[in-house]
């Protein structure tokens, strides 16, 4: 029994978002230290304001049902 080779046809758009998937990735680059430093301090940053602004709503659902 012989296996053929499947037919695989590509779209206009999957091959137009392929180009364009491959153009940021020509594009992109690896950050420096600095920058690197900076996005980490504002990533924790954002995070410690999500998790404050959650223990806030916690702990006045908390004093709200006593």
């Amino acid at each position: 029994m012989e296996i053929s080779k499947p037919d695989f046809k590509v779209d206009v758009l999957h091959e137009e978002l392929f180009r364009k998937y491959m153009r940021v990735l020509k594009l992109a680059r690896t950050p420096t230290p600095e920058e690197f430093t900076k996005i980490a301090i504002v990533a924790a940053a954002g995070i410690l304001l999500i998790g404050m602004i959650g223990f806030v709503i916690y702990e006045f659902f908390i004093l709200l049902l006593q």
